[in-house]
Order: C-alpha cells, then sequence, then structure tokens
C-alpha cells in the first residue's frame, strides 16, 4: 500500500513540473556595464546611464537566440529633472541574441543612429552610472 502511495506521489509531481516552464519569451531582470532590462510578461523597462526605454512588444527570441522588438528611447541630462522639462522620446528598436544566461543588445534609433551594443547577464546587476 505504501508503495503505490509513493509512486502516485511521484507521478503526479513529475506531472507538476510542466506548470514551471520556461515562457517562451524573455522574463526577468538583466544587466550589465552602462544598462538593465526588466521584462515582464516579455515587455520591458530598461534604463541606461543617462537615458531610458521601453520595448514595448513581447519579446520572443527564435530558435538561434536572435530577437528583434520595438520600443522606445527617451535621453536624460545631467543635473536635477527641472519643472516642464521635456525629454525627448524617439522610437527605437531593440534587437540581439540570447544564449542561456547571455544576451548581446543593439538599440538603435529609428533614424538610423546605433545607441550602442550592450552584453547583458540574466539576474547580474545593472552597472548604471547615472548623469550627474
Amino acid at each position: 500500500m505504501k508503495f503505490r502511495l509513493v509512486a502516485a506521489a511521484l507521478i503526479l509531481a513529475s506531472n507538476c513540473s510542466t506548470l514551471e516552464a520556461k515562457p517562451p519569451y524573455l522574463v526577468g531582470s538583466w544587466g550589465g556595464p552602462s544598462i538593465g532590462v526588466s521584462f515582464g510578461g516579455g515587455l520591458g523597462d530598461v534604463q541606461f546611464d543617462c537615458a531610458s526605454g521601453t520595448v514595448d512588444s513581447t519579446v520572443y527570441p527564435a530558435k538561434d537566440g536572435s530577437f528583434q522588438a520595438r520600443g522606445t528611447y527617451r535621453e536624460g541630462a545631467p543635473g536635477p529633472v527641472r519643472v516642464g522639462q521635456v525629454f525627448r522620446t524617439q522610437p527605437a528598436i531593440y534587437s540581439g541574441h540570447v544564449t542561456k544566461n547571455m544576451m548581446t543588445l543593439n538599440v538603435e534609433l529609428e533614424d538610423g543612429t546605433l545607441v550602442g551594443q550592450f552584453t547583458l547577464t540574466r539576474g547580474g546587476p545593472a552597472q548604471i552610472t547615472r548623469c550627474l
């Protein structure tokens, strides 16, 4: 009788593991030099040294790990933010490649200006130096 209960418990436990399967889109925090990205439900909040941005569509990496998504890039400025100060927000393209816990991220503005190429680690800290 005990053997049947143990066997039944093992079968149930093995079936529950499928509920914890990794989602097909990017999730969690990624960090690296001059950048940090937090993905929630595939969408992203991006923090740069002196700027910020968003990833506005769910990021589903292809089988080879490559991805591309549209979003925004907002320039920052040194010093305190003044009342009524407006920061320019531009459309941006976030593209790159994910391999296990490493990501290469390219950020390009709509006009073709390359903001930069960044290397991030899943769960790694954002190494950001804010504008002063």
